[in-house]
């Protein structure tokens, strides 16, 4: 049996045809265009899974399910409750859907659905539980326990980038004050760099931007920091400090086998892995006490895809 996942971003539609193990046999993508009706997004979500098929030529008797990774929240009847950068409020995806291919049409958070990948066919295979947390724009969270998705009785409950983790913060766009993904987000990376350049015109950081803050990002702060240049570095251990603070909430809670770190920021790899693993200790209940296994995620921007197709396989 094959699965068709979909993995829809406010910028790009990336549609794959996924096995049984999955691994991606086939994969299209399509610009979003997400000004447009909700109708004509999900007729090219169809397309694009329907030309998956007919490239690996595979019949609609052949697929299993098809599995939607999305920006946003979905209740258990195939309707998507809401995607903010999408201006979506409950669009019944799943019977637009079906209207271009009977098959079942399975939905989930898009950090859900990375997660459920990771621990499917990537870093966190074999554990009996996991938490993926996505450092990008915002920080999102996917959790696996006992071997199936857990997104609480309301869908939820992996919204870890809304754990508030510093008492009347920076706003945040939930309209709280203090949400982690303010503080632990490539966004968050980006407005603390700006912070502290503005007294520091001469740091690396600036220089490596020509003067410009717009084109400030999370890899041009981890490059100088990697350089030892003291605003990025004052930067970088903020950073650092914020997300141990935030990991340590999960495994207070949670305690699970390992926690993964996806998304963008991630792709600093063992840089900002060790920095993670050095200041963790100092929030932890009790140290010496066995932690989960922290990982950098394996499967990169083919996640989601993977992870939305086996959403089937739940």
């Amino acid at each position: 049996m094959y699965y068709i996942g979909i993995d829809l971003g406010g910028t790009n539609i990336a549609v794959g045809l996924v096995n049984e193990e999955g691994r991606i046999i086939a994969k299209t993508e399509t610009p979003t265009l997400a000004s447009r009706p909700y109708q004509e997004l999900i007729k090219d979500m169809a397309a694009c899974a329907k030309k998956v098929m007919e490239e690996a030529k595979i019949t609609e008797d052949e697929l299993h399910s098809i599995g939607v990774g999305i920006p946003g929240v979905a209740d258990k009847d195939g309707m998507v409750i809401f995607c903010t950068n999408l201006g979506w409020r409950n669009v019944p995806l799943r019977a637009e859907l079906q209207q271009y291919i009977n098959k079942p049409v399975y939905m989930d958070n898009d950090a859900t659905v990375a997660g459920w990948a990771e621990y499917q066919a990537g870093v966190s295979r074999g554990t009996d539980s996991s938490v993926f947390m996505t450092l990008g724009t915002g920080l999102g969270g996917g959790i696996v326990m006992n071997g199936k998705i857990w997104a609480g009785a309301h869908g939820a409950g992996s919204e870890l980038g809304h754990l508030v983790i510093e008492v009347d913060g920076v706003p945040c766009t939930c309209g709280k004050r203090g949400c982690a993904e303010r503080y632990c987000s490539a966004t968050a990376i980006i407005r603390m760099a700006r912070e502290a350049c503005a007294d520091a015109p001469n740091c690396l950081i600036m220089r490596a931007v020509e003067g410009d803050m717009d084109k400030i990002n999370a890899k041009v702060v981890f490059d100088a920091a990697k350089e030892g240049d003291s605003v990025a570095m004052q930067v970088f251990n903020r950073f650092v400090k914020y997300l141990a603070i935030a990991i340590n909430n999960v495994i207070s809670f949670i305690d699970p086998d390992m926690i993964i770190l996806g998304g963008g920021v991630s792709r600093a790899g063992d840089f900002l892995l060790d920095a993670v693993k050095a200041a963790l200790p100092e929030y932890l209940f009790y140290p010496t006490l066995k932690q989960p296994e922290l990982r950098i995620a394996s499967l990169g921007n083919d996640a989601g895809i993977i992870g939305a197709a086996l959403l089937g396989k739940e």
